[in-house]
């Protein structure tokens, strides 16, 4: 990737985002990331205009497979039962997640962070709803590395309640519910494609860490789809139950 590119590539999608553009068809293949770290240039490029990081979202294709990561900003993060504006994503691609808090920060440092220090640092358990956006035309339409640099296609992350006890919660056994608009439209165990979401949170340490802003204290977590990914329509209503960690609920407006 040429040493301009993650600039230009920025600049395309920042804006698509301010609505100065319509989404993009395509992109010339000279500003297509060859590599993830390209990929996060491109992010840490566009993430320089979008406000301070509050979260991170973080998944793998496979339990096996090396993780990949966006940061969340302040402005796309919402509670419990809150509306989700119509201006703050084009698309709407709900997904239920489970998704940490952590209690303690884990900033950059020259060693890793190991897997009992990441543990140590987590506070909290919680439901999630992610909805999936892209400043392209179409989702999932482009080369998965433009994708990752779109900020893993994140479009907004609503939070629910905490539960305190999360180590007594088995995240690859748990139920999980989605229902849209009053029905529900799945019902399974499990089914993060990524298996153990802990393992995720460890390797999203180092990563954050390398490139900089490391993880703060209060920082949410999102581990990645349970039920896949559903397309709705503007003006839905949205709630994802897991039981041994709660319910979260949303209107997209």
């Amino acid at each position: 990737m040429p040493p301009s590119a993650p600039t230009r590539l920025a600049d395309l999608f920042l804006a698509v985002r301010q609505q100065k553009t319509d989404p993009l068809a395509s992109v010339h293949e000279a500003l297509t990331p060859r590599t993830l770290a390209d990929a996060y240039a491109v992010q840490d490029a566009v993430g320089l205009h979008l406000g301070p990081i509050r979260g991170w979202k973080v998944g793998a294709e496979t339990p096996q497979s090396e993780p990949f990561a966006a940061p969340i900003h302040a402005a796309t993060i919402f509670e419990d039962g809150d509306t989700v504006p119509a201006y703050v994503c084009r698309h709407l691609g709900v997904e239920a997640e489970i998704g940490y808090r952590f209690a303690h920060a884990l900033p950059p440092r020259a060693a890793d962070w190991t897997a009992d220090e990441v543990m140590a640092a987590i506070g909290s358990i919680h439901p999630m709803i992610e909805i999936v956006d892209t400043r392209f035309e179409k989702p999932g339409s482009q080369h998965k590395l433009l994708h990752t640099a779109d900020h893993q296609s994140h479009g907004a992350l609503i939070a629910g309640p905490g539960l305190a006890d999360w180590r007594g919660v088995n995240p690859t056994g748990e139920p999980v519910s989605l229902t849209i608009n009053g029905r529900t439209v799945v019902e399974h165990v499990g089914g993060n494609s990524a298996g153990d979401p802990l393992r995720l949170l460890v390797w999203l340490a180092n990563h954050a860490a390398r490139r900089g802003p490391g993880i703060e204290a209060g920082c949410l977590v999102t581990t990645g789809s349970t039920t896949g990914t559903m397309f709705v329509v503007h003006d839905t209503d949205v709630r994802a139950s897991f039981p041994s960690i709660g319910t979260v609920r949303a209107h997209l407006a």
